[in-house]
Protein backbone atom coordinates (compact mmCIF):
# COMPACT_ATOMS: atom_id res chain seq x y z
CA UNK A 1 0.00 0.00 0.00
CA UNK A 2 2.78 2.29 0.54
CA UNK A 3 3.43 2.89 -3.46
CA UNK A 4 -0.39 3.70 -3.90
CA UNK A 5 -0.71 7.14 -4.25
CA UNK A 6 -4.36 7.32 -2.34
CA UNK A 7 -4.13 6.44 1.38
CA UNK A 8 -5.95 3.33 1.86
CA UNK A 9 -9.29 3.17 4.82
CA UNK A 10 -7.88 -0.31 5.86
CA UNK A 11 -4.92 -2.83 4.93
CA UNK A 12 -5.82 -6.55 4.16
CA UNK A 13 -3.48 -9.34 5.18
CA UNK A 14 -3.50 -12.60 4.71
CA UNK A 15 -6.78 -14.54 6.11
CA UNK A 16 -8.03 -11.61 6.27
CA UNK A 17 -12.20 -11.78 5.67
CA UNK A 18 -13.96 -9.54 4.23
CA UNK A 19 -17.75 -9.06 4.62
CA UNK A 20 -19.61 -8.25 1.15
CA UNK A 21 -23.14 -7.97 1.46
CA UNK A 22 -24.08 -10.95 3.58
CA UNK A 23 -21.00 -13.01 2.09
CA UNK A 24 -17.63 -12.86 3.34
CA UNK A 25 -14.78 -13.38 1.21
CA UNK A 26 -10.99 -14.73 2.92
CA UNK A 27 -7.60 -12.99 1.01
CA UNK A 28 -4.86 -14.98 -0.14
CA UNK A 29 -1.94 -13.44 -0.13
CA UNK A 30 0.47 -14.51 -3.28
CA UNK A 31 3.59 -12.64 -4.24
CA UNK A 32 5.03 -12.81 -7.56
CA UNK A 33 2.87 -11.18 -10.18
CA UNK A 34 2.70 -7.66 -7.97
CA UNK A 35 3.90 -7.29 -4.06
CA UNK A 36 0.76 -6.90 -2.87
CA UNK A 37 -1.17 -9.42 -4.88
CA UNK A 38 -4.50 -11.17 -3.59
CA UNK A 39 -6.98 -13.97 -4.11
CA UNK A 40 -10.57 -13.54 -2.71
CA UNK A 41 -12.38 -16.58 -1.85
CA UNK A 42 -15.99 -17.15 -1.63
CA UNK A 43 -16.64 -20.32 0.03
CA UNK A 44 -19.63 -20.92 -0.81
CA UNK A 45 -21.61 -22.94 1.98
CA UNK A 46 -24.35 -24.15 -0.40
CA UNK A 47 -21.72 -25.01 -3.55
CA UNK A 48 -18.38 -24.83 -4.89
CA UNK A 49 -15.92 -22.55 -3.66
CA UNK A 50 -15.33 -19.44 -5.71
CA UNK A 51 -12.36 -17.60 -6.24
CA UNK A 52 -11.27 -14.54 -7.26
CA UNK A 53 -7.60 -14.59 -8.91
CA UNK A 54 -6.65 -11.33 -10.24
CA UNK A 55 -3.58 -11.65 -12.36
CA UNK A 56 -2.44 -14.36 -10.17
CA UNK A 57 -3.85 -16.74 -11.95
CA UNK A 58 -5.19 -18.01 -15.62
CA UNK A 59 -6.34 -20.72 -17.49
CA UNK A 60 -3.19 -22.22 -18.31
CA UNK A 61 -0.94 -20.97 -16.02
CA UNK A 62 0.45 -18.03 -13.33
CA UNK A 63 0.51 -14.44 -14.27
CA UNK A 64 3.22 -12.82 -15.56
CA UNK A 65 6.72 -12.28 -13.58
CA UNK A 66 9.94 -10.43 -14.56
CA UNK A 67 12.29 -12.86 -12.67
CA UNK A 68 12.55 -16.54 -11.99
CA UNK A 69 12.07 -15.28 -8.51
CA UNK A 70 9.14 -13.87 -8.55
CA UNK A 71 7.85 -16.97 -10.85
CA UNK A 72 9.10 -19.70 -7.93
CA UNK A 73 7.30 -17.24 -5.43
CA UNK A 74 3.91 -16.81 -7.16
CA UNK A 75 3.91 -20.34 -8.50
CA UNK A 76 4.53 -22.04 -4.59
CA UNK A 77 2.23 -19.55 -3.24
CA UNK A 78 -0.20 -20.87 -5.91
CA UNK A 79 0.49 -24.30 -5.74
CA UNK A 80 0.75 -24.33 -1.52
CA UNK A 81 -2.29 -22.08 -0.87
CA UNK A 82 -4.42 -22.52 -3.54
CA UNK A 83 -4.14 -26.33 -5.18
CA UNK A 84 -3.07 -27.90 -2.23
CA UNK A 85 -6.31 -26.33 -0.03
CA UNK A 86 -9.24 -26.00 -2.86
CA UNK A 87 -11.20 -28.84 -4.26
CA UNK A 88 -11.08 -29.21 -8.02
CA UNK A 89 -15.12 -27.96 -8.33
CA UNK A 90 -13.36 -24.39 -6.78
CA UNK A 91 -14.11 -21.92 -9.92
CA UNK A 92 -11.88 -19.73 -10.68
CA UNK A 93 -12.36 -16.22 -12.13
CA UNK A 94 -9.01 -14.26 -13.25
CA UNK A 95 -8.73 -10.27 -13.35
CA UNK A 96 -9.55 -10.81 -17.27
CA UNK A 97 -9.85 -13.53 -19.90
CA UNK A 98 -11.98 -16.96 -19.42
CA UNK A 99 -13.02 -18.72 -16.05
CA UNK A 100 -12.06 -22.33 -15.07
CA UNK A 101 -11.77 -24.32 -12.32
CA UNK A 102 -9.24 -25.82 -10.15
CA UNK A 103 -9.82 -29.76 -11.61
CA UNK A 104 -9.05 -28.13 -15.37
CA UNK A 105 -5.78 -26.82 -14.01
CA UNK A 106 -4.21 -29.04 -11.84
CA UNK A 107 -3.11 -31.53 -14.30
CA UNK A 108 -1.27 -28.78 -15.78
CA UNK A 109 0.94 -27.98 -12.59
CA UNK A 110 4.42 -29.63 -13.88
CA UNK A 111 4.10 -28.19 -16.97
CA UNK A 112 4.09 -24.91 -15.66
CA UNK A 113 6.85 -25.09 -13.20
CA UNK A 114 8.83 -26.70 -16.01
CA UNK A 115 8.58 -24.06 -18.58
CA UNK A 116 8.38 -21.14 -15.85
CA UNK A 117 5.67 -19.23 -16.86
Amino acid sequence: AEGVPVAPDILIEDGDRIAVGNCFLTAIHLVGHTEGSIALLYDDPDGAPHLLTGDCLFPGGVGKTNTPGEFASLYGGVVAQLFDRLPDETWIYPGHGFDTTIGAERPSLAEWRERGW
